[in-house]
């Protein structure tokens, strides 16, 4: 669970934890070290990353990241919502969880990855007016075109903005994501999008379904939210799945 709160994280008793000028400090353990913290996760995060790594050699970071987050659990291990502990045990929010827990078996094999190539992070960075020159010695490239920029990167995930003025108008505002997808699966398959409404918003998605003929075929969609009505909520959520 990334970032979660109150993380633990463990390592053998006999691997330093830090170098201190007077010497190596350990954990007074007896048997392995351990942290605690929201920073714990970023281990695990990590662990699971490399053990992908290892399984798919040919996946690249925003692949193996769109596995963790698109496999993982929104249930506890008590089949309940995952509490928030910070609000008095209510369910707990993307905010507080990011992408729910992660689940590394599930991970290995997710089906569907939203990859992201270099030339999208490029027109990431241009639109958020980054000069060629800071480009350059972030792609460690003279080739960078900002002819696409666009802030709609390939990611798993979606966030829109409205404000009480967009309400107040009565003008109707749409915000749209295009995103690609990569079937990693074997064989022919399937995929029919499903909805969680949410309160004040319309969501739809177009097209509704996509047909993958073989591994690595890509296909595309559009995700639309139109708003808003009147929203009691400063902030809601919703999921595609």
């Amino acid at each position: 669970m990334v970032p979660g709160d109150l993380i633990l994280a463990s390592w053998p008793q006999n691997i330093l934890a830090t170098e201190l000028s007077l010497g190596t400090l350990f954990s007074d353990f007896n048997y392995f070290n351990l942290l605690s913290g929201t920073s714990m996760s970023c281990p695990h995060a990590a662990g699971v990353a490399a053990l992908l790594k290892g399984a798919h050699p040919e996946w690249t970071p925003a692949a193996i990241r769109s596995a963790m987050m698109t496999t993982s659990d929104v249930l506890d291990n008590t089949f309940n919502l995952i509490q928030d502990i910070g609000i008095t045990n209510k369910p707990a929010s993307p905010l507080a969880m990011g992408a729910d827990h992660i689940n590394p078996n599930k991970a290995l094999d997710p089906c569907l990855i939203y990859d992201v190539r270099t030339e999208d992070y490029v027109s990431l960075l241009c639109a958020l007016n980054f000069t060629q020159k800071q480009i350059q010695i972030i792609t460690k490239s003279s080739s960078n075109s900002c002819s696409n920029s666009s802030l709609d990167l390939n990611y798993p995930s979606f966030i829109a903005f409205f404000n009480a003025n967009d309400y107040n108008s009565g003008v109707k505002i749409v915000q749209e994501f295009q995103r690609m997808v990569t079937y990693v699966g074997d064989g022919k398959s399937t995929y029919t999008a499903k909805l969680a409404p949410m309160d004040g918003l319309q969501v739809s998605v177009v097209p509704e379904q996509l047909v993958f003929s073989e591994k690595n075929d890509k296909q595309s969609y559009k995700l639309s939210i139109e708003g808003p009505r009147l929203i009691k909520e400063l902030v809601v959520y919703g999921t595609i799945s």
